[in-house]
C-alpha cells in the first residue's frame, strides 16, 4: 500500500514538471557552462535528490543511492546527456521514487540555465528542474 502512495506521488510529481512550460523557448541555444555546479530537485518530494555536474561527469543523491554516470554536455546548441547511470546499491523504503528520477534523468536531451534554476529537456519537454544549491 505505502509503495502504491509513494508510486502515485512520484507519478504526480513528474507529470507536473514534464506539464510547466519553463524555458522552452531557450531550448537548443547556447546555454551558461554549467560545469562545477550543485543543484537540488525543485518538485516538493520527501526525497530531494541532487546533481553535481563536473566536466564530463555527474553524480548526486537520488534519494537513499549514490549516483554517477559520464555526461556529454555541449553549452553551444544547450546538449546534455547521462546514460548508463550507475549507483550504490543500498536498500531503501521506497526505491519507486529514486528508479523513477534515474530513469526520467536518462532520457535528458537538452538544459537551460537561468540564473539559479536548471531545467533537463527531452526536445522540448520539461522533465527535470532544479534550484542551485549555495
Amino acid at each position: 500500500m505505502k509503495n502504491i502512495f509513494y508510486t502515485i506521488i512520484i507519478t504526480l510529481a513528474m507529470v507536473s514538471c514534464t506539464s510547466r512550460v519553463g524555458n522552452a523557448n531557450k531550448v537548443g541555444k547556447n546555454q551558461a557552462p554549467v560545469t562545477g555546479t550543485q543543484w537540488v530537485l525543485a518538485d516538493n518530494i520527501a526525497s530531494k535528490p541532487t546533481l553535481v555536474i563536473e566536466e564530463n561527469r555527474i553524480s548526486g543523491n537520488a534519494g537513499c543511492n549514490n549516483y554517477f554516470s559520464d555526461a556529454v554536455i555541449d553549452t553551444s546548441a544547450g546538449n546534455f546527456s547521462a546514460k548508463n547511470i550507475g549507483s550504490t546499491r543500498k536498500m531503501c523504503n521506497n526505491m519507486t521514487a529514486e528508479t523513477s528520477y534515474i530513469s526520467v534523468l536518462q532520457e535528458v536531451n537538452k538544459y537551460v540555465v537561468t540564473e539559479n534554476t536548471l531545467e533537463l529537456y527531452k526536445d522540448n519537454l520539461l522533465l527535470l528542474k532544479f534550484n542551485k544549491q549555495q
